[in-house]
């Protein structure tokens, strides 16, 4: 094929819906470019001796040189063909993926980099308004039976797979429905949930069963899985958060992050809430601490919610507008990156260090954080904060959300029960080929692997479904 290249035209990007206008609701904040300039993107793809975009950055190995310049043909069917064959969900990382590739693409050097994200984004939605996604169920059923513990990325990833490959696979979900932090833990604002259940329904449509509101290892034993599946392999996430123990933190009115957008999301696919975990923000002052995306995806929750002020405070130093010295190309550049979140509204601070709570009786609720500035210095070859005297001050809040990350899987009933070995955050220790310390009993996704990315978490479900089939085909 002739390679379309054309450099003279800039990076576009769709931008957001109207501040005003999104606020209102809980639909998708991304706007998304017409389908001639979407070609005209892709043309700008060069004729790389190495695209580092694939080889180097995206843990599907996406065929991305090639996808463009199918795009820059008009060929879209063909495109979406050789997306699929890396790329079980392109839908979902076309939304939530921070497009790591970008941050590698050649032409980045000296230009902005192709809007690659954007481009899968047609090419998926395309294929499913044109129908060119649908069911294709197996030609042939084996009679192996495999059960998938977790129905969040990697568990999808590797159902899919291995129902391609004809296995009879039965995907067990603790909560009501299937998708894990797709469903209950990304807002809908930037994953709408009806983008989620559309290919879990084509899925079941192609022969994936799935098994909701069950609890492997309690619900159900292993005993059972072991009698009735050829092999089990247990994904899912890193669901114990890291806690901030300072004098006050019993106080009411102090969450983790998560339990404010499982909340919402809850609230959006019509789950009943019990009392105590029906959080909402409402004529409330808001202090987020913790700048990640999870961060930035409570600001946007509350602000929707009727919050009535909102301040996001970070530890760490604010990141630099453009890549350091120390952060060449083809890095991820670790930048400052402005979410649609944080243009609708609040306030952000940086090198700020949480001291204390302080509530109010009778209740207890929460009522100011007392903090103080901190500076970062080397100490025993460690970069540590230190904090700055005559520095103090306070916040006033109603509600405290904590979005610091994740120290590992917590307890797994499942894999509690079995014995599986852990390593020293709790995760699931496995060997190259996902295999657990019991035989017969795969791994994968953060679970196994430690916190990550969506993008990384379907990479590795796709690779231990793989595993998973030479295992049976030894």
């Amino acid at each position: 094929m002739a390679k379309t290249t054309d450099q003279k035209n800039s990076r576009h990007i769709p931008g957001y819906r109207d501040i005003k206008e999104r606020l209102g609701d809980y639909c998708e904040v991304e706007k998304t470019l017409p389908e001639d300039e979407i070609i005209t993107q892709a043309s700008r793809c060069l004729t790389c001796g190495t695209p580092f975009c694939h080889g180097y950055a995206c843990p599907l190995a996406n065929i991305i040189p090639e996808i463009n310049e199918y795009i820059a043909m008009r060929q879209w069917k063909e495109a979406l063909k050789l997306l699929l064959s890396t790329h079980p969900f392109p839908e979902f990382t076309a939304r939530i993926c921070p497009a790591l590739c970008e941050g590698s693409c050649v032409l980045g050097i000296n230009e902005e980099a192709v809007t690659i994200r954007q481009v899968e984004k047609m090419i998926v939605e395309m294929g499913f308004e044109k129908g060119w996604i649908k069911p294709r169920p197996p030609y042939m059923r084996r009679s192996e039976k495999i059960a998938v513990i977790g129905s969040g990325p990697s568990g999808l990833a590797a159902a899919e797979r291995l129902n391609r490959k004809g296995y009879q696979v039965t995907v067990f979900e603790k909560e009501l429905n299937p998708g894990g932090l797709l469903t209950y833990g990304i807002p809908n604002f930037k994953l709408d949930k009806q983008v989620v259940m559309r290919r879990i329904n084509l899925m079941k449509d192609e022969g994936v069963l799935f098994e909701c509101g069950i609890t492997a290892g309690s619900d159900i034993s292993y005993n059972y899985l072991k009698r009735h599946f050829s092999v089990v392999l247990i994904t899912g996430g890193t669901e114990q958060p890291r806690d901030l123990d300072i004098r006050g933190r019993e106080l009411n009115g102090i969450h983790f992050a998560l339990d404010l957008l499982k909340a919402q999301n809850k609230r959006l696919i019509g789950e009943p809430l019990a009392a105590e975990n029906d959080i909402t923000a409402r004529d409330k002052k808001v202090v987020v601490i913790g700048g990640g995306d999870t961060g930035s995806d409570c600001i946007g929750t509350v602000l929707r919610q009727g919050a009535k002020d909102v301040c996001q405070i970070e530890i760490m130093p604010r990141p630099p507008e453009t890549r350091g010295d120390d952060n060449p190309w083809p890095l991820w550049p670790r930048i400052d990156r402005i979410s649609s979140s944080h243009q609708e509204g609040g306030t952000r601070r940086w090198c700020v260090d949480t001291k204390r709570f302080e509530g109010s009786p009778p209740q207890g609720g929460v009522k100011l954080l007392h903090c103080c500035d901190v500076e970062w210095s080397h100490k025993e070859g460690k970069l540590l904060p230190v904090r700055l005297d005559d520095t103090d001050f306070t916040i006033e809040a109603d509600l405290v959300f904590l979005a610091l990350g994740f120290l590992g899987p917590g307890p797994n009933p499942l894999a509690d029960t079995i014995g599986l070995e852990r390593d020293e955050k709790g995760g699931i220790l496995v060997d190259k080929n996902h295999m657990t310390s019991v035989p017969g009993v795969f791994s994968a996704g953060d679970i196994a692997r430690g916190q990550s990315l969506v993008v990384r978490a379907i990479a590795d479900g796709a690779a231990a479904a793989e595993d998973v089939d030479l295992q049976i085909n030894k």
